[in-house]
């Protein structure tokens, strides 16, 4: 990938190597033909940055830069030198002191322009979102790689290997499963997304209760006895477990008993996003039979 920047822009032209992935491209632009603003969310390094790469004249933008977060921060210089109808990536945009606000202006007075804002978490998952952009937005989730794309796109043919590796592109591209990256991952996890963005202090029991969490993926919610093991108090596991599900690292599945009351008064399964942390967390380097169930779930 190389970015070239200009005075107006920064045009970004493919690798030869970059993973085209139409499915999602298509669902970007009929999501624009709604709404002014696609908000691109899912978890660190499941490919939201690439996939903004995929827009070759589009106006990328990394927030992560102090430079871009100074020029942003009167964005109506930026939106006036723009071209009618230009497309503007907004990478990480939640690195900028008033991401709502850059949006909002965007949407009311540059409808005509088509932004695509990226991030780790849900949109207004931090108290600098002041405005949820109701009316303004479409929310799209990046999931781990869908296995109809593993073939198509990323030449995965194999279902073990997806399930043992997982979605996220760099691990399931690997010939070999290296925990390292899962386990620098779940640092940077909590580092930039958990740490930042919820305020949550305690890095030891957050990710005690996280390995726990990915360990019985697919068993039922017990908060009780989550707060036992992990040496947290049940309110605090309720509230960590709370930002995972914002930040997209598990997801709940409630049961279903008919309508009614009924629903809310059983326990829920919970689900970690990616079955290459399940394998990992267990120590798995190869899929046994008795497993696939348990992963494909």
């Amino acid at each position: 990938m190389k970015i070239y920047f200009t005075f107006r822009r920064l045009i970004v032209k493919y690798d030869i190597d970059m993973k085209i992935r139409p499915f999602w491209i298509n669902n970007i632009k009929q999501a624009w033909e709604k709404r002014p603003v696609v908000w691109l969310s899912g978890v660190r390094r499941v490919g939201k940055t690439t996939l903004a790469k995929m827009f070759p004249e589009a106006v990328y933008l990394n927030c992560d830069l102090p430079s871009v977060v100074r020029m942003l921060a009167d964005p109506e210089p930026f939106y006036d030198s723009l071209d009618k109808n230009a497309v503007v990536v907004f990478d990480e945009i939640h690195r900028v002191e008033d991401p709502s606000r850059l949006l909002k202006i965007a949407a009311d007075v540059y409808a005509h322009l088509k932004i695509l804002a990226t991030g780790s978490s849900t949109l207004a998952a931090t108290k600098k979102f002041r405005d949820s952009l109701t009316g303004r937005k479409k929310m799209i989730y990046l999931p781990p790689v869908l296995w109809n794309e593993c073939s198509d796109v990323f030449g995965i043919k194999d279902f073990d290997h997806r399930l043992l590796n997982g979605g996220l592109p760099e691990p399931l591209l690997s010939q070999i499963k290296d925990a390292s990256f899962f386990s620098e991952w779940i640092d940077s996890f909590y580092a930039r997304d958990i740490q930042e963005l919820f305020s949550i202090r305690n890095r030891t029991g957050f990710i005690k209760l996280l390995h726990l969490i990915l360990r019985q993926s697919g068993c039922l919610l017990d908060y009780t006895n989550l707060a036992k093991l992990s040496d947290l108090s049940r309110p605090t596991v309720k509230a960590h477990i709370e930002a995972m599900c914002i930040a997209h690292a598990m997801f709940f599945l409630i049961p279903f008993h008919g309508g009614g009351r009924r629903e809310i008064t059983h326990r829920p399964k919970c689900y970690a996003f990616d079955t290459g942390f399940v394998t990992f967390i267990k120590g798995w380097d190869s899929i046994r039979e008795d497993d696939r169930g348990l992963l494909w779930e």
